[in-house]
């Protein structure tokens, strides 16, 4: 009974460290095309909508609001390039101050150029127009920062569930009995192989375990890669051939956790087990830029169709992608009569 509570700890601690990430305030990453797009969407719609208001006639409106763009969208421009250059301070420091710097910087920004406004215009009724873009900027900028953190709050406890889902789904139990039965049969014959089998078994288990929210090496991930394929050897042994594609593989790349090991394990689960012929699983990884294009195809047994859980591993790892890039990140699938291809391009980010 004392092993099987010493067993259930890390996955208690683990769920008691998501639970405590959640309840974390975290501005958005002003360096993400994703988080700037948005932005630049949702001002120059509270502009127009805020013209709009103002007034009655369409002529009055496309007027206003083509003045009220003109100003808005420098504003926006600067203040981007502001925080781009702060963010990494921005994310380090308590929330409420940094939302307070945030507003501080948007202000500052606003009083810089209705100022210039006000020395090319004498006339114009500068402090008035001051405010009025004090209170509309302010206004804007929490809603801003509000909709990003809620956004955020929205997708974290789905990604915990699904990813708590994922991890039951991954640990099937034919895989641990398959795996299990094959350490058992090399105990005599091949005792150190058997060894590293178990090792490699505790270690997948570990990972599984961890909590699984910030980037980490793609080198650690492949080694996890390694490992699964290793064990999976144990018993489909000569059906399972691995083409490793990575000679222009970036050695300080950073990806998400469990990005490529579901995708192995379902290449394997539909693409290899079904099929009494063997198998040949291809992992190319290699750098375009600024990006990161892995491509991970399998073949598809005439008797095998895509099931329901290989959908959910990838819908799984493409909410996990949206989380931490945003639009910067995409997974695609091709499926063709003998193949069948999942494509993954991610920003390149590099370890600190």
């Amino acid at each position: 009974m004392a092993v099987r509570v010493q067993c259930l700890h890390p996955l208690f601690g683990m769920m008691a460290s998501i639970n405590q990430n959640l309840s974390t305030n975290t501005l958005p990453d002003f360096r993400n095309l994703g988080v700037m797009l948005s932005i630049f969407v949702f001002v120059t719609t509270a502009t127009l909508i805020a013209q709009g208001l103002r007034h009655d006639s369409l002529a009055a409106w496309l007027g206003a609001s083509a003045v009220a763009v003109v100003f808005v969208l420098p504003v926006t421009i600067i203040s981007l390039l502001v925080l781009v250059i702060g963010a990494s301070w921005l994310r380090r420091i308590d929330f409420r101050f940094a939302v307070l710097c945030v507003v501080i910087v948007e202000l500052l920004v606003v009083t810089a150029l209705v100022q210039f406004v006000w020395l090319l215009l004498p006339h114009a009724d500068g402090f008035n127009t001051l405010l009025r873009y004090w209170l509309f900027t302010a206004i804007l900028t929490l809603s801003l920062i509000a909709y990003f953190d809620l956004r955020n709050r929205a997708l974290s406890p789905a990604l915990t569930e699904a990813r708590l889902q994922a991890l039951q789904a991954r640990i099937r139990p034919h895989f641990l009995f398959n795996s299990l039965n094959a350490v058992l049969s090399l105990m005599r014959t091949e005792p150190r192989r058997a060894e590293t089998a178990l090792e490699d078994l505790s270690e997948l288990f570990r990972v599984l375990m961890e909590d699984n929210r910030k980037l980490i090496p793609l080198q650690r991930e492949l080694l996890l890669c390694r490992q699964y394929l290793e064990i999976e050897s144990l018993r489909l042994e000569d059906r399972l051939n691995v083409e490793w594609r990575i000679d222009e593989l970036p050695e300080d790349a950073m990806v998400p956790p469990l990005m490529l090991q579901p995708l192995l394990e379902n290449a394997v689960y539909h693409g290899i087990e079904p099929s009494a012929k063997a198998g040949t699983i291809t992992i190319d990884i290699h750098r375009k830029g600024e990006r990161l294009d892995v491509v991970l195809s399998n073949p598809v047994p005439q008797s095998c169709r895509q099931q329901s859980g290989n959908r959910m591993a990838l819908a799984n790892i493409r909410e996990r992608l949206q989380l931490h890039f945003d639009a910067e990140a995409s997974l695609t699938t091709k499926s063709e009569d003998v193949r069948f291809e999942v494509r993954i391009v991610l920003p390149y980010v590099k370890a600190a």
